[in-house]
């Protein structure tokens, strides 16, 4: 039986230019990723861990060409930093 994955709890203005109400929020994963790394609170973050998994972050974040060196920095020490919890890691 597979379970169903609720939406991550972002802000909808992070996704200003999608219809709210209809986001595919698999199909936008790059988009969702890259926008709450710029602009997300920790909050955000620990959705998008809970939804995507630290390794799909992680990708993301290194492949985008829409993220300077910084963004990209960042988001790999803060996710090894303990402050937010993968579930899908041990």
């Amino acid at each position: 039986m597979s379970e169903i994955q609720k939406a991550p709890v972002i802000r909808p203005h992070l996704l200003w230019e999608y219809a709210w109400d209809s986001i595919d929020f698999s199909r936008l994963a790059t988009v969702v990723i890259e926008r709450v790394i710029e602009r997300g609170n920790p909050a955000e973050w620990q959705e998008i861990v809970h939804f995507y998994g630290t390794k799909k972050i992680l990708d993301v974040a290194e492949k985008s060409t829409r993220l300077d060196r910084k963004h990209k920095n960042f988001t790999r020490i803060y996710l090894q930093s303990g402050f937010i919890h993968d579930p899908q890691r041990p």
